[in-house]
């Protein structure tokens, strides 16, 4: 029987469904539900052919925005956290640093769990993990009675130094297992087991405040489906549902982070691994830079909260093409943060009264309203018209020029947005190729590559659900660190193999609990390493010993210089300068455990000649910077290799539209993709 892998994405607009069979990639697309995700989800996998219940072989992994969701806006459970004594404030006082240094009213997200549900005990380990002040049976007792008078739902535990002794948080988690109701109880020993009491406490906040309702959610799918689905999680990899109730901050970046796997996939198949991903949906634009590998960081903020697993380097903006539009207290063209999102949605869509970056392309001829998800959606032109000509009235423009303007403020939005992840962390855009995918991402992706100086897009095949396929793709994942603060005479080459021996034991110990074949799965060995006396890290490859045992010796001796060396680079390329005079430590030893699953195999097709009229379907008008042209309109699935497009050009198909603006052209490659440069 064919092993089938169905990925599922659910947005902020539209649930997409990518199925993988034998090789072989089909798509479906269908609004999204957002007071029950799941209902859209059985929905789309049943309209694909695939019956729910796990029956026929399938596999289920899903990228999913329900914790995302909670934390953003606000609908997680009533938290606790217990700590030690006379750290209960560490949420409040954080760190020096402000998101915004020049707003002297800035408001600070308020702490997720607020004061009268944070509990200080007497206990303390040191720096080396021994027990300074144990912690009594009656402090605990006295803990039991106050979390159950306060009604918590979710109880975070974080005490200092649990990451080297964790027998506290052991001793204050069966206690809580024991209440009725149990709480959901999220522990930082193992949720982060690193150093940093802010961020490590925060991120096992964020971890208990999002639990409940993950694990609901998580339960009701796994009913639907059947077992065995797995969940994406924030660094590209997928992990049990199981996992993922138990820590759902691992997900919080789930969906963004399947497009990134998605979108280096396609590039590197055809040949451009430096790339800048451009994952414009509904509600947001993600951007992410990917220098021939997929960049990962541990420190990460969400909704003004920290938080430290590891996560793909994701940006994120409020553009979507249901991004709203209109105009400030001070006459000032806006467009976003705020969507119209699936319910209503755009104006165009015909339920909505608030116009958006859709309902402007609409205008615009870029969306044309008969080819609009492959035709089984009318979009609703005159409605669109009515308000954009009741907006452009207040700003003295037309109707086309107020179309024209949305176009351009939202493209600023984004421009931003690369500008942040390329030219502002030492990378030359003009160096990497973009890969525009969502269902707007290929409307945009030309004209914001002229205004930074990429010299390519790579339009892949099926951009519009180009995260789902990510997730299908994705493979099995494991994260584990452990801190250890090692420098000079420590940085040996067999005690740092003995802890990754160690950390590798227990990983390989939780894999096979879990059903997961452990010897299939390769080990990579990572080193967060900073100057000393700095306040933060940069990650660098483990050197790996090479040659004979006496070349091994040596680089044992040497493995402090291989390591400043390796620092030094990175630093130097994230900011511009590298004092090789000072000496450097290791903070932390990340591990992660991949087990690589099936890709597609799609075989590069033979060329069939330039010419794409076959695939011409209609001449329309559609409106750019030099007016209205007269634009060839194609249908996507009808082009073949070797065709060539000379812009101004439309290409439609099921999940987008892409959008060839005068001066550019290119031509379908051995892979379905369009790659497009200036003329």
């Amino acid at each position: 029987m064919p092993r089938t892998v169905v990925g599922i994405d659910v947005g902020g607009t539209f649930t997409d469904i990518a199925v993988l069979q034998d090789g072989r990639l089909s798509v479906h697309k269908l609004p999204s539900t957002p007071q029950n995700p799941t209902l859209g989800i059985v929905q789309g996998v049943g309209e694909a052919g695939i019956a729910p219940g796990g029956s026929g072989g399938a596999s289920f992994v899903h990228g999913s925005t329900v914790a995302t969701n909670a934390l953003l806006e606000g609908k997680g459970a009533r938290t606790a956290l217990v700590t030690t004594m006379g750290f209960e404030d560490v949420l409040e006082i954080g760190r020096q640093s402000r998101a915004e240094l020049y707003d002297l009213e800035q408001d600070r997200a308020p702490a997720l769990a607020p004061w009268e549900l944070r509990f200080g005990l007497p206990e303390r380990v040191d720096f080396t993990g021994a027990i300074l002040e144990d912690l009594q049976p009656a402090a605990i007792d006295a803990l039991m009675a106050l979390i159950a008078e306060s009604g918590a739902d979710a109880v975070a535990v974080s005490f200092l130094f649990s990451f080297l002794n964790p027998v506290h948080e052991d001793m204050v988690n069966e206690a809580l297992r024991k209440l009725q109701p149990a709480p959901f109880i999220s522990l930082s020993s193992r949720v982060l087991p690193e150093f940093r009491e802010y961020e490590r406490t925060s991120t096992v906040v964020v971890n208990a405040y999002v639990g409940q309702v993950m694990s609901r959610y998580l339960g009701e799918l796994e009913q639907s489906l059947g077992e065995g689905l797995r969940i994406m999680q924030s660094s590209g990899g997928s992990i049990t549902a199981r996992l993922a109730a138990e820590q759902p901050v691992r997900t919080i970046l789930s969906g963004p982070a399947g497009g990134v796997v998605g979108a280096f996939h396609v590039a590197a198949q055809a040949g451009f691994p430096d790339i800048i991903t451009l994952d414009m949906g509904g509600t947001s634009t993600d951007v992410s830079l990917c220098p021939g590998r997929i960049k990962e960081t541990g420190s990460s903020s969400v909704g003004g909260h920290p938080v430290s697993v590891p996560m793909i380097e994701i940006h994120t903006v409020g553009a979507g093409g249901g991004s709203i539009a209109r105009v400030d207290a001070g006459g000032a063209l806006t467009v976003g943060p705020q969507s119209a999102g699936a319910n209503p949605g755009p104006a165009c869509y015909g339920r909505g009264d608030q116009l958006t970056v859709s309902d402007a392309n609409l205008l615009l001829g870029r969306l044309r309203p008969d080819h609009f998800l492959g035709g089984r959606l009318t979009l609703d032109l005159p409605r669109a018209r009515g308000l954009m000509e009741s907006l452009a009235t207040g700003l003295g423009l037309s109707a086309q020029d107020a179309a024209l303007g949305i176009n351009r403020v939202v493209n600023a939005n984004m421009e931003r947005a690369i500008r942040a992840i390329s030219l502002e962390r030492g990378y030359d855009p003009r160096n990497f190729t973009l890969v525009p995918f969502g269902g707007a991402g290929p409307v945009h992706g030309c004209e914001l590559a002229q205004e930074l100086g990429i010299p390519r897009v790579l339009i892949p095949a099926r951009p519009g659900i180009l995260s789902a396929l990510g997730v299908a793709i994705a493979d099995v994942v494991k994260d584990y660190s452990r801190t250890v603060m090692l420098r000079g005479g420590d940085l040996e080459r067999t005690r740092l193999d003995e802890e990754f021996h160690g950390m590798e034991g227990l990983a390989r110990a939780e894999l096979e609990q879990e059903g997961l074949p452990a010897q299939q799965m390769t080990a990579r060995r990572f080193l967060d390493v900073r100057y000393v006396g700095q306040s933060f890290e940069l990650t660098i490859d483990y050197p790996e010993a090479r040659g004979s045992r006496s070349a091994a010796a040596a680089q044992t001796r040497n493995l402090a210089r291989a390591i400043s060396d390796s620092f030094y680079r990175a630093h130097l390329q994230r900011f511009g300068y590298a004092d090789r005079g000072e000496p450097v430590e290791i903070v932390n030893l990340r591990l992660k455990l991949d087990l690589a699953v099936d890709k597609p195999d799609i075989p590069p097709q033979p060329p069939q000649g330039p010419d794409p009229s076959q695939a011409q379907i209609a001449d329309v008008g559609v409106v750019f910077r030099q007016g209205e042209l007269a634009t060839p309109l194609y249908r996507r699935e009808l082009l073949s290799t070797g065709n060539r497009l000379t812009g101004p050009a439309l290409v439609v198909q099921l999940d987008t539209t892409t959008v060839i603006p005068p001066g550019w052209q290119g031509e379908v490659d051995p892979y379905g993709n369009l790659l497009l440069a200036m003329g």
